[in-house]
């Protein structure tokens, strides 16, 4: 006689998308462009503000890591944070980024590092360490890019604050903000038909 194991994990999800999956995920990055156009200005406009400690500016960088939680939090797909920050870097680009062609490859990096965790989960774990660990995820991989792009002569005690700044900001504003933003969603009846 055998006996088998099971585990209390839910079932497999399905990864097919559906045509609203497309859409409300293309929406996020569209929207989150157009968001990410006006962060860029006010990431400019902070400089003087955090003239006493410029590392500490990182603290704002969690705006430019919401659809990689946003879209993959409400749509339960793979592939979503990789969709809805393309989409959205893409968006930014053409209305002109002061970061241009770079935008796609720090949102490619970003997604990727987002899609990393949650495949991990294989696409059934939702709870919000999950979402914190996909959004600190993508902050690591901004964090690299940026270390390597625009910041490779500054200190390693330096990029090691930044790095913090970015994972707290990714677990407030990415992680805490997505979650709020899904809650007042569904509640506007916008989400019908999406998981809870």
């Amino acid at each position: 006689m055998t006996s088998t194991y099971q585990a209390d994990t839910p079932p497999l999800p399905d990864t097919r998308w559906r045509t609203r999956d497309i859409v409300i995920t293309a929406v996020i990055g569209v929207a989150f462009g157009v968001v990410f156009q006006v962060w860029n200005a006010a990431w400019e406009a902070a400089t003087p503000v955090f003239a006493f400690a410029p590392p500490l500016k990182d603290v704002l960088y969690g705006v430019w890591l919401v659809p990689v939680v946003l879209a993959p939090y409400i749509i339960r797909k793979p592939g979503a944070a990789l969709f809805a920050e393309m989409i959205a870097a893409g968006v930014s680009a053409l209305l002109g980024s002061q970061f241009g062609a770079d935008a796609l490859l720090s949102g490619f990096l970003q997604g990727a590092a987002a899609e990393l965790v949650f495949a991990f989960t294989l696409y059934r774990l939702w709870s919000f360490p999950v979402l914190v660990a996909a959004a600190s995820a993508s902050a690591v991989a901004a964090w690299l890019h940026d270390w390597v792009l625009y910041y490779p002569e500054v200190d390693t005690t330096v990029q090691i604050v930044r790095l913090v700044a970015m994972i707290v900001s990714a677990a407030v504003v990415a992680a805490g903000g997505s979650v709020l933003l899904a809650r007042s969603m569904r509640r506007s009846g916008v989400l019908e038909g999406f998981p809870d």
